[in-house]
């Protein structure tokens, strides 16, 4: 009796202290992964993938061959079988099969490939067209994708010359291609669309990468006559072939805000979704769409969309207001093998994600994957849903909430943003600003919390929505606590009064409050929100030297590269750091401390819309000396003492999507 009693003792003291409490749930509890292995000789960088109807997995790669995989769902623990079906393409990066034939896009064509007498194997490769090509490396093809009448759709990528360039026709445009080759130009300004899709609507989307006249990664949708964003395509407007007139000249190329250049440009079509650079994703790659609820009911009707640089697979949620899309990306599933490029529905339901990374790195390390998630069964708590409403928006939850949390407006934070439109690079986050929050109505149900707002919306902004301190009836967090909504237009309907907001016992926010540290730090005196001074960063040499020991100059180079890849110091030298950024993306350098590199990179990844503020500098101990983010074709020069302990310390580019690769090693001898 006296064990027993003891032992009671200790678990309640256990459970007062807290070491027994509930473990925080991760995206594996929902949503697991599965890996399928691949034999050594079937080296699946993958560009194209496509389910058979017998569920067999086809599979074309970046390396010109097309494998079948048999058993895809590994049943009952069995292994996948792979059969090489066709060899001798070009960089195919996309596949389709239809009425007993494979269609792939190569570099330079569109080919129809048949296996004739029924072995297995490629027999026949007919050429349906010649795609325009020069021979740039940039000028990926992708597709094809049958549309309804039997004609194929094909997105044409620009080329490379230090800028996206159209160097021949129809370059950075969507393509249609008849059943007899003929070729006709749709949709114009796309940089890199790489993947595109109908949904069940029928309305025909397409992702973009963030790169030269592309703020950032975004899903649009495509209609005929319409215009992307990409200058360089317009170049062929003249032709007669051309469904719209605009030319290059009438872009408003200055820098303003992409929310009003739109507005001046015939044609524009604003982005259905903003994934905002590195708060989402770095390279938003394949577009699907759940139909079945395979993925859980709460997300049938959704979007899943990859991310080729950040290995993960976000979610989003669209609605028409005025007759146009808008809508809200959250985050899903990180953690995938590789470069995720291609989705693809298994027939038991699984998410399939084919992979690649030679050359377009990713944070899985991988070479290529193809792995499958399987959704668990069990309901996460997340915002399931964000809706316009004509003060501000409504949040539907997977599940009832805890009516004081979500009441209370101290637990959700609104911000909106936006980016330049311009020919350069990217950009960064501009005209940020918190929201007001005047209250909040909690549906009787539970399931609903409508956030009012403050004052004026803006028009063709990105919202980030924070419920950091909601709970669920249950107690739960929410698994993701931010979505990213882009507000193309204001819906309509009625009015919430502030009579009909949910009353609540004020409690403590659950926010996090790094921005509003970042913000206290980088307006201290002595400093400001864009050129951060510090002992990290000496811009004048110290007046106590009266010469540096040793100049070192760094340059930077196409593919995300410092022009050396390795400098030596002397322990304890006075050092002349000149950083030349020759490149047309931004970049900073950052020296850290010997194996720090990963930290350092992702804490700068997470800093969130602070991040251009603080110039994607992390506050780290190991962070050792930097420079600010540099503009294309700009310069500066630190001052430092070179450590003295003796080791291999790196100099890195920390913006976002970027430490992964670009790294140089700063060796400091004795």
């Amino acid at each position: 009796m006296k064990k027993i009693f003891r032992s009671l003792t200790i678990a309640f003291s256990l459970a007062a202290t807290g070491l027994w409490a509930q473990t925080p749930a991760t995206e594996n509890d929902y949503y697991q992964l599965r890996t399928l292995p691949i034999p050594q000789d079937a080296i699946l960088e993958v560009g194209g993938m496509t389910v058979l109807p017998d569920g067999r997995l086809a599979v074309c790669t970046r390396r010109g061959e097309i494998w079948l995989i048999e058993n895809p769902y590994q049943q009952q623990g069995t292994a996948p079988y792979f059969k090489r079906f066709a060899q001798g393409l070009h960089e195919p990066l996309g596949l389709t099969f239809r009425n007993g034939s494979f269609y792939t896009s190569n570099r330079g064509e569109l080919t129809k490939i048949t296996d004739e007498d029924g072995d297995g194997r490629a027999d026949h490769y007919e050429a349906v067209t010649q795609l325009p090509i020069v021979g740039n490396y940039h000028e990926y093809s992708y597709g094809p994708l049958f549309d309804p009448n039997g004609d194929m759709l094909v997105t044409l990528n620009v080329g490379w010359v230090g800028y996206g360039a159209s160097l021949t026709k129809w370059r950075g445009w969507l393509v249609k291609v008849s059943p007899d080759g003929k070729i006709e130009p749709i949709s114009a300004g796309l940089r890199s669309p790489s993947s595109y899709m109908y949904n069940s609507s029928g309305d025909l989307f397409y992702s973009e990468n963030q790169g030269d006249w592309v703020a950032s990664g975004k899903v649009s949708q495509l209609k005929k006559g319409s215009f992307n964003g990409h200058g360089e395509s317009l170049k062929w407007t003249s032709d007669p072939a051309s469904p719209l007139k605009l030319t290059k000249e009438q872009l408003p190329d200055t820098g303003e805000p992409v929310a009003t250049a739109g507005e001046k440009i015939p044609h524009y079509q604003y982005p259905a979704c903003w994934f905002p650079h590195v708060l989402m994703g770095i390279s938003t790659s394949d577009i699907i769409e759940d139909t079945k609820g395979n993925l859980g009911p709460h997300f049938k009707g959704q979007y899943f969309v990859g991310d080729q640089g950040h290995s993960k697979v976000m979610r989003m949620y669209l609605e028409k207001v005025d007759g146009e899309y808008q809508g809200a990306c959250f985050p899903f599933r990180e953690g995938w093998a590789s470069g995720l490029l291609r989705l693809q529905w298994g027939l038991d339901g699984s998410l399939i994600g084919g992979m690649t990374s030679r050359g377009w790195s990713s944070t899985g390390k991988a070479p290529y994957a193809i792995q499958r998630l399987i959704w668990s069964g069990k309901t996460p708590f997340e915002m399931q849903e964000i809706h316009s409403k004509p003060d501000g928006f409504e949040i539907v939850f997977t599940k009832p909430v805890d009516p004081e949390t979500a009441a209370n407006p101290a637990n959700y934070k609104i911000s909106s943003f936006t980016y330049k439109y311009h020919h350069l690079y990217g950009s960064p986050i501009i005209n940020a600003e918190e929201s007001k929050i005047k209250g909040i109505k909690v549906a009787a149900d539970g399931l609903s919390a409508r956030v009012v707002l403050e004052g004026a919306f803006r028009k063709h902004y990105i919202y980030e929505i924070k419920p950091e301190g909601v709970k669920s009836a249950d107690q739960e967090s929410v698994l993701h606590p931010v979505g990213y909504y882009t507000l193309n237009a204001v819906a309509k309907g009625d009015l919430v009064t502030a009579s009909q907001f949910t009353p609540f016992k004020a409690t403590a926010a659950v926010h996090h409050h790094e921005m509003a540290e970042a913000k206290a730090e980088t307006t201290k005196p002595g400093k400001t929100a864009t050129k951060a001074s510090s002992a990290k960063r000496v811009t004048e040499m110290p007046a106590s030297w009266s010469a540096p020991d040793q100049v070192i100059t760094v340059g930077t180079k196409p593919g995300l590269k410092f022009d050396v890849s390795e400098v030596q110091v002397q322990a304890g030298a006075k050092i002349k750091f000149i950083f030349n950024n020759n490149d047309d993306m931004t970049h900073n350098c950052v020296i850290v401390a010997p194996g720090a590199v990963d930290e350092v990179g992702m804490k700068a990844i997470n800093l969130g819309l602070k991040g251009p503020d603080l110039q994607y500098v992390p506050a780290s101990p190991k962070v050792l000396f930097h420079t600010n983010l540099l503009q294309p074709e700009s310069t500066e020069t630190i001052y430092f003492t070179a450590p003295s302990q003796p080791g291999d310390y790196t100099f890195v580019c920390t913006y976002p999507g970027h430490h992964t690769v670009m790294q140089g090693k700063l060796k400091v001898v004795k």
